[in-house]
């Protein structure tokens, strides 16, 4: 599997000279497989430029699905250009909300004063799968949700193709468990000896004594997770809208530094915009 981020940054899409290296789109990222389907994972303003992407590719079939339904997560669907492609057709998968649902949320976003294409002059056809599976197929890729620890609930996601293991777990917060979450220990198991784990790392310590219950982790508590599954490799995600590119570096520093001091040989970076990863 091929993974790649267009879109990594929490809250609302940021710019300027402090935000070129990890990028200022929220989250959007794509996962190619060995069966040559395209996964989309949320719709942040990432998808905007992924799907300029999609057109030049000549693509037109694509599986998308949501993490949860928070604003950040949504904001860039209306802009997906391959949406007014007759030729586009579009698998959203249920998890972690029913079919129906999905679509009128959706159909929410472009509904009137908020855009002015209505949902219903989309060209794409758009089909919605009606249950929520403990397992999805899609061609040669597996994929197993996980409820998120967050207000108004949410799936994590492991990707599993042949026998490397993808963790994305974004918007989960690990010190403290939500109505639907799950205790760390459960995150845990299910990251257990993953090839590459993506978590949300929004805060620092400091920040979190005043944002607690919000919904985002410590940096300092997915560095824990990641060693307590023994990971291979751990990207930070999520990043905080007024965390510039050196104060990233300086938190994935530290980082580094903890885990060579436990002799712990996981790599660590922190996850921004146009990034690759091949499994």
């Amino acid at each position: 599997m091929v993974i790649k981020c267009w879109g990594s940054r929490g809250g609302i899409p940021v710019s300027g000279k402090d935000y070129i290296k990890y990028g200022g789109d929220t989250t959007c990222l794509e996962i190619r497989t060995k069966s040559d389907d395209i996964i989309i994972i949320d719709a942040g303003t990432g998808i905007r430029r992924l799907g300029n992407q999609l057109i030049k590719e000549n693509r037109s079939h694509f599986h998308l699905i949501f993490t949860h339904a928070h604003w950040d997560h949504l904001m860039g669907f209306p802009f997906f250009a391959p949406l007014f492609q007759e030729k586009t057709e579009i698998t959203i998968c249920s998890s972690p909300i029913q079919g129906k649902y999905t679509e009128n949320l959706i159909a929410k976003i472009m509904a009137p004063p908020n855009f002015p294409v209505k949902y219903s002059n989309i060209s794409a056809k758009m089909v919605y799968t009606e249950e929520c599976p403990d397992q999805i197929e899609i061609g040669s890729m597996t994929i197993i949700p996980i409820p998120l620890s967050h207000p108004n609930g949410g799936s994590g996601y492991k990707f599993i193709e042949d026998g490397k293991t993808f963790v994305f777990l974004t918007d989960n917060e690990l010190g403290f468990v939500h109505p639907g979450g799950l205790e760390p220990a459960a995150y845990q198991e299910f990251s257990a000896e993953a090839d590459f784990l993506i978590h949300d790392a929004e805060y620092t310590q400091q920040e979190y004594g005043t944002q607690i219950e919000w919904g985002h982790s410590t940096y300092e508590d997915v560095l824990d997770l990641a060693v307590n599954a023994n990971v291979k490799k751990l990207g930070l995600f999520h990043l905080n809208q007024d965390r510039t590119d050196d104060e990233m570096d300086a938190i994935v520093d530290i980082c580094r530094q903890k885990l060579s001091e436990q002799n712990r040989d996981i790599e660590c970076q922190a996850i921004g915009w146009d990034m690759e990863f091949e499994l």
